[in-house]
């Protein structure tokens, strides 16, 4: 397939589904049945085995045609976070089984990892899981889940040796979130919403079916997950001026009493900086061509979480004390529509950026050792079994 044959098959799609007439759930699995959902995955698997590069032909052509995808804040952690991981470590069964539903989001997922104390140190979870005829029986508590009392299954990392050192004693499965014995307690955050939960799992049964890689291979299958999170977070596709720092150079044009020499640098220096993020972002999914995330990405999302908190803090001082007020303590336990919401929510929410999906602390130790070559930080808990270590 070239190029033109890609937009005329988008075309096809567009004529035969009104895109803002069509149910989203009925186009995005007519979109998935062509081959248009991600063209870098095999056929049959909401792709054509096509290059990666190739998606930014599809978007463009639905973009113009009116197919806009407004759902991402539910169905992120499905299309950025585990359909990759699930395409490459599950079963043929599973890929059919999960990308179509995932991808048109009649079902929503979560991500299980962190723990109360495991968090930066993630291999030093405590869930367990134990064998229990031909399935298993979970107990555990996660906590920070995003959408956790929305999804229908997550991705669980559970401990499943205790004997051995905590890299090699995980396995990777994917969670029931309607099994009994899951409890789902929301967490109510700084902006006054409760996107986030704690899940707690009491005998949770699982069947082995539900396992994505090999008994004790979890953290290579987690590794996916993480790499494919950092660039899901920081290097999403947006237009030129897109994004926060597009609010920012709106508020700025709009207002220009607000203006000062200072406030002027700034922005101009921000607006630089995002261009400069945004362009490399577009570089980083291009030059994944048909391999996967690798430290690329932990630096995409710390440029991201850094750039989101300053703009956001411009924005602050642009407004005055009309910035400062937040009026949204609603509870709600719906994904955050950053962009539409008020200055001060953004700049209270800006805050979990640097956070979540791998703090930028630890970010910055992937990219000295993986990227610069520098020498690891010493650990004196690498070769000890997980029982032994100190809880």
């Amino acid at each position: 397939m070239s190029e033109e044959e890609l937009r005329i098959a988008v075309r096809k799609l567009l004529a035969a589904y009104d895109p803002v007439a069509t149910p989203r759930v009925e186009f995005r699995g007519a979109r998935f049945d062509a081959g248009l959902a991600w063209v870098h995955y095999p056929l049959g698997l909401g792709g054509l085995g096509a290059p990666r590069s190739w998606q930014a032909v599809v978007d463009a052509e639905l973009a113009e045609g009116g197919a806009v995808d407004d759902d991402y804040p539910r169905t992120g952690v499905g299309l950025g976070i585990a359909a990759p991981t699930i395409l490459r470590h599950g079963t043929d069964v599973q890929r059919h089984r999960f990308l179509r539903p995932l991808w048109t989001g009649e079902e929503i997922w979560c991500q299980l990892f962190s723990e109360p104390g495991a968090g930066s140190d993630l291999a030093g979870l405590g869930t367990r899981a134990v064998r229990d005829g031909d399935g298993w029986l979970v107990n555990g508590q996660k906590v920070w889940t995003s959408l956790a009392h929305e999804a229908r299954w997550g991705i669980l990392l559970a401990r499943t040796d205790p004997d051995v050192p905590k890299h090699r004693g995980l396995t990777f499965f994917i969670c029931d979130m309607a099994a009994q014995g899951v409890l789902v307690r929301p967490l109510r955050q700084i902006t006054g919403e409760a996107e986030f939960n704690e899940v707690f799992l009491t005998d949770v049964r699982l069947p082995d079916d539900l396992r994505l890689g090999e008994v004790g291979e979890g953290w290579v299958v987690a590794r996916t997950t993480l790499m494919n999170e950092r660039v899901a977070v920081g290097a999403r596709p947006e237009p030129r001026e897109g994004g926060l720092i597009g609010v920012l150079a709106d508020t700025w044009r709009r207002r220009p009493e607000l203006r000062t020499t200072g406030t002027h640098a700034e922005l101009l220096r921000l607006w630089v900086e995002a261009e400069a993020a945004r362009l490399a972002g577009d570089r980083l999914r291009q030059q994944l061509g048909g391999g996967h995330p690798g430290p690329e990405g932990s630096a995409a999302k710390i440029v991201y979480a850094r750039l989101n908190q300053q703009i956001s803090g411009l924005e602050l001082e642009l407004l005055g004390e009309d910035g400062l007020r937040h009026d949204e303590w609603t509870m709600s336990q719906m994904p955050v529509d950053f962009l539409a919401r008020s200055p001060g929510h953004r700049y209270l929410r800006a805050k979990g950026n640097s956070i979540e999906g791998g703090t930028s602390e630890i970010l910055r130790n992937v990219i000295a050792e993986r990227v610069l070559g520098l020498p690891a930080e010493p650990r004196v808990d690498v070769d000890l079994p997980w029982k032994d270590l100190p809880k």
